[in-house]
């Protein structure tokens, strides 16, 4: 048996013939069966939800059309009008009165699902005597008694009550208006619907029921827990038909739901009910769980018997894997010879010949190393070459110097000023060529300098004023170098260049709290001819984006990008202007202490 295993596949020996025999037929077959198990399952316990839910519309249709046949019977009834519309000299009158009529005595004793009927009136003459109330400020105020009184027909309302004991209770009830033939009084009319006589209609089944009227809470629940809540789901309250039936996760449980409408008779409510079978979804799983258990059984017992068949190849398996793992940790020395005449010794043969590649290729890498070490000898020599040969900035300095003492031999003072600032402008520049940061000192010292330059150019066209944060130490703060000086170029150049007189360069330095974090608040003022609002946003693009043709906004376009490498996310940069008004560039930078010697 083992020989024959030998000269096949070992894809075909092991999960071929497993799969295709025992795998696949049980698998398909069972989820086939599991999936009709489930979805007959699903439509059984639907059915049943709809039906129940189709019963509690029955009996509440039954119960608000037998309501709304009695209030009509209260409203037209002749006793009642006289009672409501009558004037009495004494309190006993119409005590005696209302004892003489006994409509609403046995309508309340006759009908048990009648909890209690009230007649609320404005009649002053009616201080309250059995079902007929007085109409106070706070029953005149509700919105129910407002809309009873705007409108002719009845509608259906969920009412809150509390029992002698101050219990808090919840009902249906109906509301409307009785219309008072020739009189200014008003009279509305409640029959209330006893939560019991609903208990014993609606309960003895394992469902819970919510019932809510239009836009309103639960009035009934089967969990009393419920009651004064809202719909557990969305109702379209615009659809006069609305009806929903799926599944809902309640309590952190999955239900089944069926959500349906009942319009009322001779009303325009609706009445909502809403039923959940809690239990039905896991029943469904516990099912589908015992199902699922019979078909593990009849794969394991098939893949036992494999497992004697599968032992043969472990130990071929495992010898190679361990020459693999030798192999992939660079030791290369493999067994010389591996049982079997399958695809596993064809895989080792494989290996032994990718081990030997390796070998080959490395000698080879060992040799390019080599070559490249060689390469960069001979470019660093190079570059020492051209090192040596450029001009020594010593050099450049004291040729400047010489410049200057001359001019101011020859009694030009203004000439040699102009060529000492230029050269400690380019000491300052070509000092701080791969560094990565200055003090902030430092820098605005760089600029204090151009700026003596630019005023030997313009003289007094353009001024120079420098508003430093009271008691900020500039020395202690550091900055990237040759940052704030193009900024000053660009403020002269794109807005002072044409102005005649009156230019001003305002540099500002403060601190500020942003996050928790102290930062630098670094702006840069002009008063020249500012931007456009399309000029602004084109320049704001400008710093943005990378365009190596274009020949403005260079400098800010540099200062941007160096501020994102270095500071990320915690720098800003805002441009503010208008026309004819100037032009305000703001940097804010984290406040670093200086730390001078870092190169970049």
């Amino acid at each position: 048996m083992p020989t024959i295993f030998n000269k096949t596949a070992i894809r075909q020996q092991l999960y071929l013939m497993y799969a295709a025999i025992i795998v696949v037929p049980i698998v398909l077959i069972g989820m086939l069966l599991l999936l009709y198990t489930y979805r007959m399952m699903v439509n059984y316990q639907t059915d049943l939800l709809e039906s129940e839910n189709q019963r509690i519309r029955n009996i509440l249709f039954e119960i608000t059309t037998q309501i709304y046949n009695i209030s009509e019977n209260i409203s037209f009834h002749q006793e009642i009008q006289e009672i409501l519309t009558g004037e009495f000299d004494t309190e006993q009158d119409y005590i005696e009165k209302i004892a003489q009529d006994t409509l609403l005595d046995d309508y309340e004793e006759t009908y048990t699902q009648i909890r209690e009927i009230i007649i609320y009136t404005d009649n002053p003459a009616l201080s309250g005597y059995k079902q007929f109330k007085r109409t106070d400020e706070q029953v005149a105020g509700t919105t129910w008694y407002q809309k009873a009184l705007s409108q002719s027909g009845v509608f259906w309302k969920a009412m809150s009550w509390k029992d002698k004991n101050q219990n808090h209770y919840w009902d249906l009830a109906l509301v409307r208006k009785i219309p008072l033939i020739n009189s200014s009084y008003h009279a509305v009319l409640v029959i209330h619907i006893s939560d019991n006589y609903l208990r014993a209609q609606i309960d003895g089944n394992d469902y819970l029921n919510l019932i809510s009227a239009d836009k309103g809470p639960v009035f009934y629940s089967s969990d009393r827990e419920k009651y004064g809540e809202a719909q557990p789901h969305m109702i379209d309250y615009e659809h006069p038909y609305f009806k929903y039936t799926g599944r809902y996760q309640m309590d952190g449980r999955t239900s089944f739901l069926t959500v349906s409408a009942l319009r009322t008779y001779q009303s325009d409510s609706c009445i909502y009910i809403c039923t959940l079978d809690e239990q039905g979804y896991q029943d469904i799983w516990s099912i589908l769980y015992i199902c699922g258990v019979v078909l593990l059984v009849a794969l394991v017992i098939p893949g036992i018997l494999m497992h004697v068949f599968a032992d043969y190849f472990t130990g071929r398996v495992g010898l190679l894997r361990q020459e693999m793992h030798k192999a992939s940790k660079q030791d290369y020395e493999l067994i010389t010879t591996f049982q079997g005449n399958d695809e596993l010794s064809q895989t080792f043969g494989d290996l032994q010949i990718m081990v030997q590649n390796i070998k080959e290729q490395e000698a080879k890498a060992y040799e390019a190393q080599i070559k490249e070490q060689e390469l960069f000898i001979r470019q660093q020599e190079m570059e020492f070459k051209m090192l040596a040969s450029q001009i020594n900035p010593h050099f450049l300095y004291n040729t400047l110097e010489t410049i200057r003492m001359k001019a101011f031999t020859a009694g030009d003072k203004e000439a040699a000023t102009a060529i000492k600032l230029l050269g400690k402008s380019m000491r300052y520049v070509l000092e701080n060529t791969g560094t990565i940061f200055t003090t902030l000192e430092e820098e605005i010292n760089h600029v204090d300098g151009y700026m003596q330059i630019q005023h030997l150019r313009f003289g007094e066209r353009i001024r120079y004023e420098k508003r430093l944060e009271e008691g900020i130490v500039l020395s202690e703060y550091c900055i990237l170098p040759l940052l704030l000086q193009p900024v000053v170029e660009n403020a002269i150049v794109h807005g002072l260049e044409e102005t005649e007189e009156g230019g001003k360069i305002v540099l500002s330095v403060t601190r500020k709290m942003i996050e928790n974090e102290q930062r630098l608040v670094i702006q840069v003022e002009d008063n020249g001819c500012g931007m456009t609002q399309s000029e602004l946003d084109q320049l704001l693009e400008d710093i943005e984006t990378r365009d190596i043709g274009r020949s403005k906004s260079i400098g800010l376009y540099n200062i941007n990008q160096r501020m994102k490498l270095y500071y990320g996310e915690e720098y800003h940069i805002g441009i503010f202007a208008k026309p004819g008004e100037g032009t305000l560039v703001s940097i804010t930078i984290p406040a670093k202490k200086a730390k001078r010697g870092d190169k970049a």
